[in-house]
């Protein structure tokens, strides 16, 4: 059975950034419960506001809506409505209103039904209140009078008609404070019991709330601490929260990414002394040889030296491209790009590969397209290009056919390296261009330093260049990239 499979990918530069530490002085538990007590206090600090000056709200309020209604009467008055609105307002708000002229001529009266709001002895008090008038500065005057007939508090409001100096005549209100210290009692002791209550309520909903806020974040906490000191199979659990649960799935997925790279980091740990042990073991053994055998034989001098060459450049090779995919992926190279027509361009790379070719009997056929001029860094893209052919050459199959091609499309130029191997399984080409991992579908040595497809994937990220692989077992496998 053979399995067809096509992989790409394609990822923007990424911005690191190294959080500020800094120095917490209040758990968020502390801070929750802390907040909704404040809350609660100031909102039960307001009701006892309420309960101490009810009284006094209830005067104010009723002296300020009896001037209100003064005043509309007496921009009413001297018109045709005024006597019809007057009874009105004194019905509906309970005001006994009187209207004196300037000669004492009481010309408009306008009482309660049953006197209730009147001010016992009222008819005695108006030419009083009328003299009390024409005394004050402003022309108006509002005064509390305490009625022992009826035991009650009433408002007396009393202003000029016209011009204060020389009125037309005066307008007098008189209402019933009415008698609130028993209702304002019972509201007080309601209000009290009220605010006690939520004061009760409010501490306790800020302790569950807080503790359920807290906890499961103090739990995170716990699970990342044990992340961190290197156990990846720690489980980060939510707390019934959409925020919390979407922390929770991030730290676990990044808990897999990181366990996936810790992986990888150690493998190339491992890679890389495995690959300078071999050198350094053929360098150190040839020049004992040299130094004990082959140093008056100038043959077998020439012949092992040779190979202390030969593995000098393995090493070099290995740490240059150590070297380059560190300088890649941390962003320190930088881009240099020029234009220039693609056709040309690889038309030149894959002629270099023509020694090769004859000599070791590989065919490299390249297929070019229309010319197109294409903007990049021809450095970096050329190491590319090279890479993938070297790729191809040391897993081509044993007619070792190695073919390119260039495809031009609508948004840039595709390159396809082809080669006829053994194809890679599909739970194995997601890793084909992970440091130093190579593929066991081989029949010759493989020759290279397993980071060439990691460089070609640092450098194409780089650019911001999709990039993939597909592959067919028993077919081969044909690596691409685009220039946008």
């Amino acid at each position: 059975m053979q399995n067809n499979t096509e992989f790409a990918e394609q990822d923007s530069a990424e911005k690191k950034r190294k959080p500020k530490k800094k120095k917490s002085r209040l758990s968020l538990h502390t801070f929750l419960a802390m907040a909704f007590m404040i809350f609660t206090v100031i909102t039960s600090g307001l009701l006892l506001i309420e309960v101490v000056f009810l009284e006094k709200f209830y005067y104010y309020f009723k002296i300020q809506e009896t001037k209100n209604i003064a005043s509309e009467l007496l921009n009413a008055y001297d018109t045709e409505e005024f006597e019809e609105t007057m009874r009105n307002v004194s019905f509906s708000n309970q005001i006994c209103i009187s209207v004196i002229d300037s000669r004492n001529y009481v010309l408009y009266q306008s009482d309660v039904m049953g006197n209730r709001c009147l001010l016992h002895g009222w008819h005695n008090y108006l030419f009083e209140i009328q003299q009390e008038v024409k005394k004050s500065a402003t022309g108006t005057i509002c005064m509390n009078v305490f009625d022992e007939q009826i035991n009650m508090k009433t408002l007396v409001l009393g202003s000029t008609i016209g011009d204060s100096n020389n009125p037309d005549g005066y307008m007098l209100f008189n209402t019933a404070l009415e008698p609130v210290g028993t209702t304002v009692h019972l509201l007080k002791r309601l209000l009290l019991m009220i605010a006690v209550l939520l004061l009760v309520v409010g501490f306790m909903i800020a302790l569950v709330v807080s503790n359920r806020l807290a906890v499961p974040i103090v739990q995170i906490t716990e699970s990342a601490k044990r992340m961190a000191h290197g156990n990846y199979d720690t489980e980060f659990k939510g707390g019934g929260y959409k925020e919390v649960d979407e922390l929770a799935q991030t730290l676990t997925y990044a808990e897999h990414e990181i366990s996936k790279v810790d992986t990888m980091q150690r493998d190339l740990i491992a890679n890389v002394s495995h690959d300078l042990r071999t050198p350094l073991t053929m360098l150190k053994a040839y020049a004992e040889m040299i130094r004990d055998l082959s140093g008056d034989n100038p043959v077998k001098r020439n012949a092992h030296l040779q190979v202390i060459i030969e593995e000098t450049d393995r090493l070099t090779m290995l740490v240059n491209d150590i070297l380059d995919l560190s300088k890649l992926e941390n962003g320190s190279q930088k881009l240099e790009p020029s234009t220039f027509d693609v056709s040309a361009w690889m038309t030149e790379i894959c002629s270099r590969y023509k020694g090769v070719s004859e000599q070791m009997g590989y065919h490299l056929s390249f297929t070019p397209d229309q010319p197109k001029e294409v903007t990049c860094d021809a450095g970096k893209m050329e190491r590319v290009v090279c890479n993938l052919i070297n790729n191809a050459i040391n897993y081509t199959g044993d007619d070792k056919q190695v073919f390119v091609r260039q495809i031009n499309t609508e948004t840039g130029v595709r390159i396809e390296v082809r080669d006829t191997g053994a194809g890679i399984e599909e739970d194995k080409i997601k890793k084909i261009f992970d440091k130093y991992y190579r593929s066991e579908n081989h029949k010759r040595e493989v020759v290279g330093t397993g980071l060439g497809l990691s460089i070609v994937k640092a450098i194409l990220k780089l650019h911001n260049y999709g990039y993939g692989v597909r592959s067919k077992l028993g077919e081969g496998s044909v690596f691409w990239f685009e220039i946008k």
